[in-house]
């Protein structure tokens, strides 16, 4: 998916989503700068992840007097989400927001987050990952050159798209060709099902769809307008099969690199906008269903607990429980509840 794709009107599909515009245009010399860092995403400019960003930066370059001046570059503009973990982890990039289920590619706890079926709304999962297992899945970030920056922010619960059969139960899903990003988690969820998973990067969604390379695909709301996907998908079922957050990600050396003051401020502006964030995210799931039906989606509801009998009749809680080891379970199911 390239920019091209999007034009200026897409900021309305997030009308109200930030209280501010997308760019806020604050002017420092261009000598000003001691430190001159990007940050990268793999979103569209409209959606919430960039708004709140670019405002952060704003902040950061107002609260150092122009001594920091970091750069945004969202919708993959520096690369595919795998290129820019590797230059993330290298520092040609400073930070990078990536979701935890790419992430787990790298760091295979962060998937945890992301099981099937373990959240049930926002309220589990904010008390997981504000808590012991967020903080426990930092620690193991922490333990490469990379780091969480901040609070992970939202990217949402994620639903199913199609072009071709609707899916209702998990029976629907025998045989499907969905894509899944490139997630070790979300693939093992759709092969138990019986589902035909492609791993894609997210720069090649649209056109995959577009060209019948997979029948459907699976992501938030916020993406799927976004991005529009609506555009080469018939229907959407909100199964909420997997939560998803998006970690910032930064370079530990180049963060290093800040006297202690100035790490300060990006962390803590940083922070701010991730709780922004969430909050846009949780207004727009609504506001976006009514938009997204007016572009022709149709929605699908479904009986989760149909899905959640099928996945536990297989072997996957099983598995996954064995690759993420009985500590890291524990945190999970204190407010997951058991699974499997």
């Amino acid at each position: 998916m390239t920019t091209s794709r999007f034009t200026p009107s897409r900021r309305t599909v997030l009308a109200g989503a930030a209280a501010v515009p997308l760019v806020t245009i604050l002017k420092w010399p261009a000598s000003a700068a001691e430190f001159e860092m990007k940050y990268a995403t793999g979103q569209d400019p409209t959606h919430p992840v960039n708004t709140r960003a670019q405002e952060a930066l704003n902040r950061i370059r107002e609260a150092t007097s122009g001594r920091v001046d970091i750069k945004l570059f969202p919708a993959n503009q520096l690369g595919s989400d795998s290129d820019l973990l590797t230059q993330v982890r290298n520092g040609s990039v400073e930070f990078f927001n990536l979701s935890s289920m790419i992430l787990a590619t790298f760091v295979p706890l962060s998937g945890i987050a992301s099981l099937g079926f373990a959240f049930k709304n926002y309220d589990e999962v904010w008390q997981a990952m504000d808590g012991d297992l967020g903080n426990h899945v930092r620690a193991e970030i922490a333990k490469t050159p990379i780091f969480a920056v901040s609070r992970i922010w939202d990217n949402g619960f994620r639903h199913i798209t199609s072009s071709t059969r609707e899916i209702r139960t998990a029976e629907d899903l025998k045989s499907f060709k969905i894509r899944v990003p490139l997630a070790p988690p979300l693939t093992s969820l759709f092969k138990a099902l019986g589902a035909a998973p492609s791993p894609i990067n997210f720069n090649e969604v649209y056109t995959s769809l577009q060209t019948k390379v997979v029948e459907g695909q699976e992501n938030p709301l916020a993406i799927i307008a976004t991005t529009r996907l609506y555009e080469v998908q018939k229907t959407c079922s909100l199964t909420g099969h997997v939560w998803d957050g998006y970690w910032v990600l930064g370079n530990k050396r180049a963060f290093n690199r800040l006297p202690a003051d100035l790490q300060a401020v990006v962390s803590r502006e940083i922070d701010k906008s991730a709780l922004d964030q969430r909050a846009d995210v949780a207004k727009l799931n609504e506001s976006l269903k009514t938009d997204l039906k007016e572009k022709g989606l149709t929605f699908i509801e479904v009986q989760q607990d149909d899905f959640r009998k099928a996945l536990a009749a297989t072997t996957f809680y099983a598995e996954w429980k064995q690759k993420y080891g009985p500590a890291a379970w524990e945190m999970l199911e204190k407010v997951s509840g058991k699974l499997g």
